[in-house]
């Protein structure tokens, strides 16, 4: 009798990249991709409705950001494994996925058989990270100087970066300019910060970084 496989649902938003995770694991004998979604919010609801093994999420999403659907889906089911595999090697994204309960934590140019073997490594409920990011781990630990202290640390560091921004005065058009990024990028971020800031408005956003000291060219950490 042949073991159970591991039931995988692959989360991103571009459609080539994500139809191309698919290919490549479901080619796997040992591995069934049960579903996929181009959204976090989207994403939730398919582990509720499909209950895989292994979730593998981006976390540049357009609409909630990975780690707080990595969040979401691990109250509901945390028997569930999430691999990140995105873009970001920002140290902050990196702790944030790990504070969300991520088990692994891949960039998207790892070959095709790092990234099968670390699907299979996290649905064994093992912990998983590429070598950069392992290095990285590796220094902070060995160097505990802390971003512990840092304000908002559930932002990741795009999204303080942008909320630094905001709190300068600065619009959404320059804020892309600034950080190289697009309209909508910058709309994601800012709709994803005041969803973690709880605040309703750029007014309220801008009050709450003053007061924890960002905003300032000389202050912000």
């Amino acid at each position: 009798m042949s073991e159970r496989k591991l039931r995988v649902l692959v989360v991103d938003d571009h459609p080539l990249f994500r139809f191309g995770v698919c290919t490549m694991l479901g080619a796997e004998p040992e591995i069934e991709v049960v579903g996929e979604a181009a959204g976090g919010t989207n994403a939730v609801s398919a582990t509720a409705a499909l209950c895989p093994d292994v979730v593998v999420m981006d976390l540049q999403l357009p609409d909630i950001s990975g780690v707080e659907a990595t969040s979401r889906i691990l109250a509901e089911r945390p028997d569930t494994r999430v691999l990140v595999l995105t873009m970001s090697d920002e140290d902050e994204t990196v702790f944030a996925a790990m504070r969300a309960g991520a088990r692994g934590y891949l960039l998207k140019d790892a070959g095709p058989d790092e990234i099968i073997r670390a699907v299979q490594a996290v649905g064994r409920h093992e912990a998983i990270f590429g070598a950069e990011i392992a290095g990285r781990l590796l220094g902070f630990f060995s160097n505990p100087t802390p971003s512990q202290n840092l304000a908002f640390p559930e932002l990741t560091a795009r999204e303080r970066e942008v909320l630094v921004l905001i709190a300068r005065g600065q619009s959404n058009s320059t804020i892309a300019r600034a950080l190289s990024l697009s309209p909508k990028t910058v709309r994601n971020h800012i709709s994803s910060v005041f969803a973690k800031l709880r605040v309703a408005d750029r007014s309220e956003a801008i009050i709450r970084a003053r007061d924890a000291g960002l905003g300032s060219q000389s202050s912000d950490p």
